[in-house]
């Protein structure tokens, strides 16, 4: 579903991606973990889209990520790729639901269908009641869990998540964790999580170590 290979990115004299792989299934929950600067962000702000290799190939449902130009990459992204950060991003001018539905509007969906699905979300996640509610109204966790809502709003193909739980206590944390292993089941779509924290990365299906970015495990 996701391929890429030989992706290599330097930063002046700085090789931080030299030559990785990485094959990734359909449904698949897949963590990458690795000491700070090892590569794991980059790599990743590369599979999503968000960068481009220095070298390498990117394919995502059987299309090479290379042959798109600037316009249809961008719509593809939206299309079949969430992001979920470290800080949730979201607009404060908004509420949750407004927040949610940012994906859908940027994709031209009607908007009767747009909040629907967001409710639906909302709803899954626990949060139907605080849909109205702005960010600054809601608790670390529940930002964080309007955040994962929006990344899953048009249904992508993967969602890669950076340091997800890195701005969360240890109890909120676990529970964002579980939330994506009971997502990853009840509507298998894959996920790619780059963590330094080693016990909450066990939860996923796969478990992936760079150093010298690199991969260092199969």
């Amino acid at each position: 579903m996701l391929k890429a290979e030989k992706i290599t990115r330097t930063f002046g004299d700085l090789a931080v991606l030299k030559g990785v792989d990485i094959h990734i299934k359909e449904g698949e929950m897949v963590s990458i973990i690795g000491a700070s600067g090892a590569g794991k962000s980059s790599f990743l702000h590369i599979l999503g889209t968000l960068d481009q290799p220095d070298s390498g190939s990117i394919w995502l449902k059987e299309q090479s990520i290379k042959a798109l130009s600037p316009r249809e990459l961008a719509a593809f992204r939206n299309k079949h790729i969430g992001f979920i950060f470290q800080f949730h991003h979201l607009l404060p001018e908004f509420d949750a639901l407004e927040n949610i539905c940012i994906p859908g509007w940027i994709a031209g969906k009607p908007k009767k269908e747009v909040k629907d699905r967001a409710m639906e979300l909302l709803d899954l996640l626990g949060l139907k009641n605080r849909s109205l509610h702005k960010p600054q109204q809601l608790s670390g966790g529940e930002q964080q869990r309007v955040a994962v809502a929006r990344a899953l709003m048009n249904d992508p193909a993967i969602v890669f998540a950076d340091e997800p739980t890195g701005n969360l206590d240890s109890s909120n944390a676990k529970q964002l964790h579980q939330l994506f292993v009971q997502l990853n089941k009840a509507i298998r779509t894959s996920f790619l999580i780059v963590t330094h924290n080693e016990e909450l990365a066990a939860m996923s299906t796969r478990v992936l170590q760079m150093k010298d970015g690199k991969i260092i495990t199969p």
